[in-house]
């Protein structure tokens, strides 16, 4: 097999998240409140995904978009330490980069959001001779029947070229419909992810295990993200599952997607999907540790040392 140039090939939504902890409550119109700090993070699923990676000591390279504007070098610069290879990163024309306002406190957290370049996402523009070179690919940004057919076409095309695994983040759908069609894309797909609610949404079963024992039909391997309940997976017929890790959470932005690169880490060093499971909860959990859905995903020497001490 031809040496691959990239570990893996991510395409999809990079922005900023701006964190601001401790608000309570807004102000009144014509008012004025004080916070004690506001954090500047990289953010979205597929940036965060790709930063993971980077971490680990893979060779990740992203496709996307962001503005001429110092939130799009600030990206830039936090991909350069991260190990991942931006050279497929544009400067849009038509738009700065995206920014997520994030007002958290215990007990919950809202968002004003401005979608910037991210309103520019298109599968239609990855480059297929790029993404050749890698030797997987994570997809996001699935939206049912709006771009299902993009998402089938691109799939098919990379099963032809036949030495290119696939994961697949479904995310959640915003229409409320749960498109079945989704199914059609399972025989393309190497790793399929979802959460607790999109599984059993997409299946119509009562709970994530019948939704993934269904889903493993179809596709390599099935796993589900079940939050404080640990994680679980089924391939080949073999039902697997890992408890979670005991930490304390500051903010839980990008535990998903820090999931996935933990467990996709594991797959591309040809780890049994158990450990890959444990690798993806520790990710996990790490993530959760501090404000940004990156700052505390860990090296590999620190994701090592956390296993050793969880036992």
């Amino acid at each position: 097999m031809k040496e691959k140039k990239w570990d893996a090939f991510v395409y999809g939504d990079v922005n900023i998240d701006i964190v601001i902890p401790g608000v309570e409550k807004f102000p009144a119109p014509g008012e004025e409140d004080l916070v004690d700090c506001m954090d500047t993070f990289v953010g979205g699923g597929a940036a965060l995904f790709t930063l993971g990676l980077g971490k680990l000591g893979l060779n990740p390279v992203f496709q996307g978009s962001i503005g001429e504007d110092c939130y799009g070098k600030f990206i830039k610069d936090e991909f350069l330490k991260n190990n991942v290879d931006d050279s497929l990163l544009t400067i849009s024309r038509n738009n700065k980069t995206g920014i997520s306002l994030s007002f958290t406190n215990e007990k919950d957290r809202s968002f004003l959001t401005y979608q910037g370049t991210n309103a520019e996402i298109d599968l239609a523009a990855i480059d297929f001779n790029k993404l050749a070179q890698a030797r997987h690919i994570h997809v996001t940004q699935y939206a049912g029947r709006k771009n299902h057919e993009q998402y089938l076409s691109l799939l098919k095309k990379i099963k032809e070229a036949g030495d290119i695994t696939v994961s697949f983040d479904v995310g959640w759908d915003s229409s409320g419909e749960w498109f079945k069609g989704i199914y059609e894309l399972f025989p393309y797909i190497d790793v399929l992810f979802m959460n607790e609610t999109e599984a059993i949404h997409y299946s119509g079963k009562a709970e994530a295990k019948e939704a993934i024992e269904d889903f493993s039909k179809y596709c390599r391997i099935a796993a589900a993200k079940l939050g404080k309940k640990g994680s679980i997976a089924v391939s080949e017929g073999e039902f697997y599952e890992a408890q979670p890790f005991t930490v304390t959470a500051v903010d839980t932005t990008g535990a998903g997607d820090s999931f996935n690169a933990g467990f996709i880490y594991g797959f591309l060093k040809g780890k049994p999907v158990r450990e890959c499971l444990l690798t993806g909860n520790a990710c996990g959990a790490r993530s959760v540790t501090a404000y940004g859905g990156n700052t505390a995903f860990p090296t590999q020497e620190e994701l090592l040392k956390f296993l050793k001490e969880q036992g």
